[in-house]
């Protein structure tokens, strides 16, 4: 079953509550992104052993595995473009087809045991690495090449909310502190 490719800019997470799982990110401290990351994981872990995890709940959205899958090369990505933020001058991202990657690294198709070790390895260096950011560095930027732009304050409160929203579409619920949470 193909999946309809999200073409939204989800950007307006960074202005607004997301309507759809409840963050928001604008009540959440890019320090705190960290912590958020690793509690994650914990969640993370045990739907990547459901017994379902193969399952999606209809045609239009993604198994809790293709989800994890996803997960783990968003924070690879997010990773790979920190060290970009922190190593450049406003450095513009490559472009990356989430849909495409889906398809052709056969998400539905993975072991989710592995899946789950490399998410979990994948969030803890990340979450390493938003450890160690201090005072400017909080203030460096990047962009997309649709034009987005970010900070890497920003840009982890706009990583966050993926982590986040996609523990929402698995059913599982979240990983915030309730002050970030609306409704």
């Amino acid at each position: 079953m193909a999946i309809v490719a999200d073409t939204k800019d989800w950007t307006w997470v960074l202005d607004r509550p997301c309507n759809e799982c409840g963050l928001d990110t604008n009540s959440i401290a890019a320090g705190d992104v960290a912590a958020m990351l690793r509690r994650s994981v914990t969640v993370w872990q045990g739907d990547l052993h459901r017994d379902d995890v193969r399952d999606r709940p209809d045609r239009s959205t993604w198994s809790p595995l293709e989800y994890g899958c996803h997960v783990r090369d968003v924070c690879r990505r997010f990773d790979d473009r920190l060290a970009l933020m922190l190593t450049r001058d406003d450095p513009e991202f490559q472009n990356w087809d989430q849909d495409a990657t889906a398809v052709s690294d056969r998400y539905g198709e993975q072991d989710p045991a592995t899946v789950a070790v490399e998410l979990a390895e994948a969030a803890q260096t990340l979450a390493m690495h938003f450890d160690e950011l201090h005072g400017e560095q909080w203030q460096r930027t990047g962009r997309r090449s649709d034009g987005a732009r970010f900070t890497v304050d920003s840009f982890a409160r706009y990583f966050v909310h993926d982590v986040v929203h996609h523990l929402h579409d698995i059913g599982t619920g979240t990983a915030e502190p309730d002050s970030t949470r609306v409704g």
